[in-house]
């Protein structure tokens, strides 16, 4: 019986808790992988990020991102998807993710070229870039 109920408490502590997580939103959610065109011109990779803002791994690489999107903002566009929201769920089966964070590098025809799970130095994503004429 007591097996029971802390089974029950469980599950409604896993569901509740996924629900908050599904609730929360991020500045980068409403950008779309989609390059604009206006932007056709200049960018050269789309950075998509999966992950959320509850994850620990993930939240080390937003000021990555920040600074990715920063000195590269022309060349490079920067996506952020919060999977553990309604919102960006549906990302997380559009690129078969297994893990979060993860990162998946689009080249200009929006072809994936190159993916990694969990955290990404700067470093090594410059590097990345750099495969596609980002300078």
């Amino acid at each position: 019986m007591i097996k029971k109920i802390t089974v029950l408490i469980f599950i409604g502590f896993f569901v509740f808790t996924l629900q908050a997580a599904c609730n929360t939103n991020n500045k980068r959610e409403s950008n779309p992988e989609k390059i604009e065109q206006n932007e056709v011109s200049t960018i050269k990779v789309t950075f998509v990020e999966l992950g959320s803002v509850k994850c620990i791994p993930c939240k080390k690489m937003q000021p990555i991102m920040d600074e990715i999107e920063k000195e590269y903002k022309d060349q490079v566009k920067v996506v952020f998807h919060d999977v553990w929201t309604s919102e960006g769920k549906p990302f997380a089966g559009k690129y078969k993710i297994r893990l979060i964070p993860t990162q998946v590098f689009l080249d200009i025809e929006g072809k994936e070229y190159f993916r990694h799970e969990g955290f990404f130095p700067k470093k090594e994503i410059i590097k990345i870039l750099k495969e596609k004429g980002v300078e």
